[in-house]
């Protein structure tokens, strides 16, 4: 009889908790799905609402009136560009620190991790960084992307506490058989650290292709070095600007052909435009994601 009851609390159990992570499912997937939809309807027929699952009007028009210019296709490249030098310089960069400060025998490693940990939450403001940026040569420069991003401290924090779960014994045997810190750096650490370091580089790549504050403060006055999301937020602001112009009402008047764009269609195709290349990784680095965070999780 309890045995019954444990399996039938089991199964009411198990069917509650599958209904709710597809209704939880639902709720975090729909608004991007309608994203999706309003990027492919009409932008005047838009307006009238009512768009769910599926484009009412189907076109490709805002997407072919955003990449009209070909001005972003530059941008594009310049954001692959950016994104793919600050993954390779911060993993490595954070991982040689993190191993080092991981070590038993240095000395100082607990005087520079806190070092680090305070940078996290204490940091000079955008004047003084500006004028540090400045200084250094840096404005209007594509190294204004890759140098004030090559170490994390969150990210050291990651891989400093996978690295200390690895045994000792492996590095002291390397040691015996005569390898030194760059031999043991290469040949042990990282290949054993393939999931905090997807781990750290799906970080580094998703605050590396999704920035765009930075090109406003840093490199606004060069345009071969605009990002696509800086490109895109210029597009936003031109429609939102031209519909206040213009007015929206009198965009509902116009004939349903017409290739006048809305701040709404626009914002609609300029997410999916800027979401895509993410959503298209992830699925690659989930596996590694998640163990990553799982070994890699701060345990002090």
């Amino acid at each position: 009889m309890k045995r019954n009851y444990l399996r039938d609390h089991g199964v009411v159990f198990n069917t509650l908790n599958s209904l709710f992570m597809v209704l939880f499912s639902f709720v975090m997937l729909y608004p991007f799905w309608n994203t999706i939809a309003v990027s492919f309807n009409e932008a005047v027929d838009t307006l009238r609402g009512g768009i769910t699952f599926l484009p009412r009007r189907f076109t490709l028009q805002n997407y072919q009136l955003i990449f009209a210019t070909g001005t972003l296709f530059h941008a594009f490249g310049v954001s692959v560009a950016r994104t793919v030098i600050n993954v390779v310089t911060n993993v490595f960069l954070t991982a040689m620190i993190a191993y080092v400060l991981s070590r038993p025998a240095f000395v100082f490693r607990k005087s520079f991790t806190v070092i680090l940990v305070v940078s996290m939450y204490v940091n000079a403001g955008l004047i003084p960084t500006y004028f540090l940026i400045k200084n250094l040569h840096l404005l209007n420069t594509f190294w204004v992307y890759v140098v004030p991003g090559m170490v994390s401290a969150f990210n050291f924090l990651i891989l400093r506490t996978f690295l200390r779960s690895i045994p000792e014994s492996l590095v002291e045997s390397v040691r015996i058989d005569g390898g030194g810190d760059f031999t043991i750096f290469f040949r042990i650490i990282l290949p054993l650290s393939t999931p905090a370091l997807a781990t750290v580089a799906l970080f580094v790549a998703v605050g590396a292709w999704n920035s765009w504050f930075d090109t406003l403060i840093y490199a606004s006055g060069k345009v071969n070095l605009h990002t696509l999301q800086y490109k895109l937020m210029e597009y936003l602001q031109s429609s939102q600007a031209q519909a206040r112009g213009s007015g929206e009402v009198g965009a509902m008047a116009l004939s349903k052909t017409s290739n006048i764009v809305t701040p709404v269609s626009i914002r609609a195709a300029i997410t999916v435009i800027a979401a895509m290349p993410i959503i298209l990784i992830y699925p690659f680095m989930q596996r590694y994601f998640v163990i990553g965070m799982n070994l890699g999780g701060v345990k002090e």
